[in-house]
């Protein structure tokens, strides 16, 4: 039950307010009064704004409905489908060729390329570990995983399988930081002489890689990454190693997007308050956790910066990754602040309060940007006039918290479809402060479905990977940052690799994105994020990029191709296995969601394997299963048959779990049942077909019970 007290004309829930006043506020220099009256009028100001550019969204959606609905299940060609989307408006001419503009923007952006972590920041264990994975043990991540090929057995330390991990990474040093003669398998002994490292089998081919030294620890640079030879005799590794190599640790999570939006369960001014005192643990540098590991309770903390010595004198490398902050989109609203009766836009407030957090960081020690910045991931905008009132609100936000203009940077999201359209526009319209663009398969494919839903039955959720507009989407997301001027000044990125136990494949098929010109992409763990850097070692992103600005860009009628699946007689079992997939992955990832409010998390799929789904993957499966409830590919008897079955699978997968709560024995009492019922019986109503709306209804729902 919220408790609301007035103040500056609106309405703030109490645990929201104690927490700014008590928390947030002091050390900024800015008083309560001076923070709610800039609050109270931004959301007055900009509200209105707010809601009629949701209201575009619908009505150009009613048009694409009609349209589509009259076409009578064919699929438009693209040159059809571009003058239609143009006539309406939801296609704008691109801007003449123009270049970003951003400045102060920190070289883990910049000038660095590497993987890019994203956590849910109310979990503080898990925003801890993304801080802190930074630098990653190679060792580990080749032991601990399948990365060679099979997983550690239990039974203690398997000595056939440290040897080998041993001769993979001394592999990867020879392919990286070749010697002059031999291989540094062979070496038995690391010195540095007269500020060069010298072994028994030579020196480096490349001198100019050896970026510093340290007790115990040589320091080297690859395609501007860097690695750590660490030497400990006395320790277990280092000590049956002949160079007294104990492990070698690479620069691994550059960036880590620490996020209160779609991995993040925070309905009420409760649980956003768990999103904002994370964020300002890590802004102001002391956030800690305590839990229970190996039977005894750990605390962990951030790491501290590392320090080494190099032929220009010392050198100080942060500990830890670069951090972004992800707010809210323009949709949704949260009772933890009331105008006018009425719940707030999440996504204003969001900006001024993790604006403001970032204060502690960007006027004092600066540990996250030394650049003076806060980089803002901004999600799911539809075309350049919502990137536009973006810009709009940053404006806002810098002058209430008198900071310089452009200080608070921006991420585009490329997710939706309009966006994608319209990128260069987007971009354009916050080219001051763009930092970031990034493709979201999930995302993406729902928003196709659900802009075509009465177009006709979408093909199997697992061709979409193999559809034409998806490869285009892709190409034109690099393309388009490359010919705005990103490289060297602004990051292009790919989504997550969703299988957190599979790194052999993740090993085998991530090199794509870097291969693809893009210099991040998501991993889902601190290990993948080690894993992943190799990469970044084997692709000189740089030339990389050069080699793609010259090719031909991404056509938009490619783009333009929707996945209908005409002409489809799929059998009886295909039906049934597609709808217990989607059935199956909706229920595992809601009951979380409904029953514990976890936002993100591994959930075993129909086959038992984990993984990553956040409220991206439900709103593809959703969507998709509305999309062939509205064609008569499924029936409503078929698809509450399925939830039921896929119940009693997901019951039986979290039997371990004590805090799970059972569906299929009396699902008409289970909230967490209805709510997934509801994302697919009223999925094609939904705004754009988003889940949280409903998913937020029904997690208040059990809060209220």
């Amino acid at each position: 039950m919220q408790r609301y007290e007035a103040v500056a004309g609106i309405e703030v829930d109490g645990v929201l307010r104690r927490f700014i006043e008590d928390e947030a506020l002091p050390g900024t220099g800015i008083a309560p009064d001076t923070f709610w009256s800039g609050l109270a009028s931004l959301l007055r100001d900009l509200t209105p704004e707010n809601e009629r550019l949701l209201a575009v969204r619908e009505e150009l959606q009613r048009k694409i409905d009609a349209r589509n609905a009259g076409l009578g299940g064919r699929a438009p060609d693209p040159a059809e489908e571009e003058a239609f989307l143009r006539d309406i408006g939801y296609l704008v001419d691109a801007p003449s060729p123009f270049a970003i503009e951003t400045g102060d923007v920190d070289p883990e952006i910049a000038a660095i390329a590497g993987p890019q972590l994203v956590v849910p920041v109310n979990n503080a264990r898990y925003a801890l570990n993304a801080a802190n994975a930074r630098w990653g043990s190679l060792y580990d991540a080749l032991y601990g995983t399948d990365a060679m090929g099979g997983s550690p057995q239990g039974g203690g330390y398997d000595d056939a399988r440290g040897a080998r991990v041993i001769a993979w990474g001394r592999a990867l040093l020879d392919e990286i930081a070749p010697l002059d003669s031999g291989s540094h398998a062979d070496v038995s002994d690391y010195a540095i002489v007269e500020g060069r490292l010298s072994t028994d089998r030579g020196g480096l081919r490349n001198p100019a890689q050896l970026a510093g030294w340290r007790e115990g620890g040589i320091l080297l640079r690859h395609h501007n990454l860097l690695l750590e030879i660490r030497i400990d005799p006395t320790d277990r590794i280092g000590a049956s190693d002949k160079a007294g190599v104990a492990d070698i640790l690479l620069e691994s999570a550059i960036t880590a997007i620490m996020d209160c939006e779609d991995s993040v369960a925070a309905v009420d001014g409760a649980e956003k308050v768990g999103v904002y005192r994370n964020w300002l643990g890590l802004m102001r540098g002391d956030l800690s956790a305590r839990f229970a590991k190996g039977g005894a309770e750990v605390e962990r903390r951030l790491e501290p910066d590392r320090t080494f010595e190099s032929a220009d004198g010392p050198v100080t490398l942060k500990g830890r990754a670069l951090l972004f902050v992800r707010n809210v989109g323009h949709l949704m609203t949260n009772p933890m602040i009331r105008v006018d009766g009425k719940d707030a836009p999440e996504g204003i407030a969001d900006a001024a309060i993790t604006a403001l957090i970032a204060l502690h960081d960007i006027n004092g020690a600066r540990a996250n940007s030394a650049a003076g910045s806060l980089y803002i991931v901004k999600p799911k905008m539809h075309g350049p006039e919502e990137a536009a009132f973006a810009n709009i609100l940053f404006d806002r936000v810098e002058d209430m918290l008198g900071l310089p203009r452009n200080a608070m940077k921006i991420g585009v999201m490329d997710e939706e479809r309009r966006t994608t359209l319209n990128l260069a526009a987007c971009i354009h319209a916050v080219r001051q402060r763009i930092v970031f663009i990034n493709t979201g398969f999930l995302d993406r494919t729902g928003d196709e479905i659900h802009t075509a839903m009465k177009l006709g039955p979408m093909i199997r959720k697992g061709e979409m990977k193999g559809a034409a507009w998806l490869k285009a989407y892709e190409d034109n997301n690099v393309d388009t940052g490359l010919a705005c001027g990103f490289a060297g000044r602004a990051q292009i990125g790919k989504g997550m690799w969703a299988m957190p136990d599979r790194m052999a494949d993740m090993l085998g098929q991530k090199i794509a994105h870097p291969e693809a010109g893009a210099n991040t992409a998501w991993v889902p763990s601190p290990t993948a994020a080690t894993l992943h850097a190799i990469h970044y070692h084997r692709v000189d992103l740089r030339a990389r990029q050069q080699e793609i600005a010259g090719r031909a860009p991404a056509k938009l009628h490619e783009m333009l191709r929707v996945p209908v699946a005409e002409g489809r007689n799929w059998s009886r079992e295909e039906i049934a296995e597609e709808l217990d997939n989607n059935c199956q992955g909706i229920l595992g990832y809601v009951v979380r969601w409904i029953d514990q409010g976890v936002g993100c998390s591994k959930v075993p799929d129909i086959h038992d394997v984990g993984l990553m789904e956040d409220r991206a993957t439900c709103r593809i499966s959703s969507q998709h299963i509305a999309n062939w409830l509205a064609h008569d590919v499924v029936d409503e008897d078929a698809v509450k048959a399925a939830l039921l079955r896929m119940a009693a699978v997901v019951d039986r997968q979290n039997a371990g779990d004590p805090l799970y709560r059972p569906m299929a024995d009396d699902p008409a009492a289970s909230i967490a049942f209805q709510a997934a019922s509801a994302l697919i019986f009223e999925g094609e109503a939904q705004p754009s077909g988003y889940t949280e709306p409903l998913l937020h209804a029904y997690r208040l729902k059990l809060k209220g019970a």
